[in-house]
């Protein structure tokens, strides 16, 4: 009932509502509840990820990527895990646009602050790369595994840092850092049950803080100016004395065969003196005579204008040898 008034004239307009039929609120409510049975009766899991299923909230299965069917009305609920996905955490700095809510921290300049073994400051900034390999552990061990993560990055590398000095953290112990403290991070990773693997622990900028910086700058180049002399000698002495221990080497192989080649012709003399003096002792006459002609045979022919002369006779007769020298007896 309502009450309108028009130009000073009250009136009044009765409105009445039609009677609703009740199987049409039934057959309302059934298509309500059959659309809502089909459209919750399946689901998609994405390719690089799988979908844990809970029926009435406990663990039921794990379904792999493509579409699946479930039971309706909030029976089963399905969580995508991503496992194929590689995620990472920033420590000391943070990218802009991350998807990951844990890739980054609020305060990165607390997290990149750390003390070396020798009791000096540096700025570490690092990258922890991991991806889920237990989805079951990921989704049901702990509460929130990738803080948990964060929080045991940031332990094991100050732990690590402390047992090494500024110069080795910044320069020349930087890789052994990253191996020691992803071999540390696996082992937690492991004992925790975090359902996670780490892949790799990267070392970015690692710097002294910024009050010595210019400080370190300097020694830092004075060490690196005192390993460029270092090689530069080095490369010398790799020049010069591999060249001298060759020619020493082959002085000394000339010399062993110098020594080789006397030893083998005396050797070779005193053999044949051995066997000259064995015929001598069998005719001496006859040996001395001979060497006598083979000695003059050999030493007349280098003569040139001599005269021999022999006591026994009293004339000098010329003699020509084959080198057309004059010989007298």
């Amino acid at each position: 009932m309502a009450r309108v008034l028009d130009s000073g004239v009250q009136q009044t307009i009765e409105f009445r509502i039609p009677p609703v039929n009740p199987r049409w609120i039934k057959l309302g409510l059934g298509i309500v509840l059959v659309a809502w049975a089909l459209l919750s009766t399946y689901y998609t899991v994405p390719a690089d990820a799988v979908g844990v299923v809970l029926r009435f909230g406990k663990y039921a299965t794990t379904e792999p990527p493509g579409l699946h069917f479930k039971l309706p009305f909030g029976v089963d609920e399905v969580i995508s895990v991503p496992i194929k996905r590689q995620l990472k955490l920033e420590f000391g700095f943070g990218t802009q646009g991350a998807t990951n809510p844990d890739q980054a921290s609020d305060d990165p300049q607390r997290e990149k602050s750390m003390v070396t073994g020798d009791l000096n400051a540096a700025l570490v900034e690092w990258i922890v790369q991991y991806h889920v390999g237990d989805p079951f552990l990921y989704s049901f061990h702990v509460r929130e595994p990738g803080q948990t993560l964060r929080d045991l990055s940031e332990a094991t590398m100050r732990e690590v840092v402390g047992d090494h000095t500024v110069d080795e953290v910044i320069t020349v112990g930087r890789q052994e850092i990253e191996i020691k403290a992803l071999e540390r991070m696996r082992e937690l990773v492991k004992e925790y049950k975090l359902g996670l693997t780490i892949d790799q622990v990267q070392l970015k900028n690692v710097n002294p803080p910024q009050q010595v910086q210019a400080s370190f700058n300097e020694v830092n180049q004075a060490q690196q100016d005192r390993e460029a002399m270092i090689n530069m000698a080095n490369g010398d002495y790799n020049k010069v004395v591999p060249r001298a221990q060759g020619e020493a080497a082959q002085k000394i192989s000339m010399a062993e065969g110098y020594k080789l080649k006397r030893v083998n012709e005396s050797l070779g003399d005193a053999s044949a003196f051995q066997a000259v003096l064995v015929q001598y002792l069998k005719a001496p006459d006859v040996t001395r005579r001979r060497l006598y002609l083979e000695t003059m045979s050999e030493v007349l022919p280098q003569l040139r204008d001599k005269t021999i002369v022999d006591e026994k006779i009293t004339q000098l007769l010329p003699l020509t040898s084959k080198a057309g020298t004059e010989v007298r007896k």
